[in-house]
């Protein structure tokens, strides 16, 4: 299996440019211990810590749409549930340790944890 540092999306909802354009594939590279360190000095981090998950998201996404640029301001305007899946799929591709979900049997109710398998396998 190839190395893979890079992992395409589609937001649930997508960004919506000023001409009305909905852009929702994108990709998300593997962060780097600069990506999740320097931001830690943003002024903005420093004033609201859950201005971190913008600033994360603007270094890690590569790519959007067409967009020519991915940057805080973008990020800004995306809707919550987009902002959510892109935290949800930063955890999958930056965990160290595999993630465990917990799940319910559909027939019987029995409640259990289950690991969510690496993104590409």
């Amino acid at each position: 299996m190839a190395y893979q540092t890079e992992y395409p999306f589609t937001l649930p909802r997508g960004y919506m440019d000023e001409s009305g354009t909905v852009h929702r594939e994108g990709t998300m590279r593997f962060a780097t211990a600069a990506d999740e360190i320097l931001p830690l000095k943003d002024p903005r981090v420093q004033q609201n810590p859950a201005y971190l998950s913008v600033v994360l998201m603007t270094r890690v996404i590569t790519r959007l749409g067409d967009l020519p640029v991915i940057d805080n301001k973008l990020i800004e305007k995306l809707p919550s549930a987009d902002m959510a899946y892109l935290q949800n799929l930063y955890q999958q591709i930056n965990a160290v340790e595999p993630i465990k979900v917990e799940v319910a049997c559909p027939s019987c109710g029995e409640k259990f944890k289950i690991e969510v398998p690496p993104l590409g396998e």
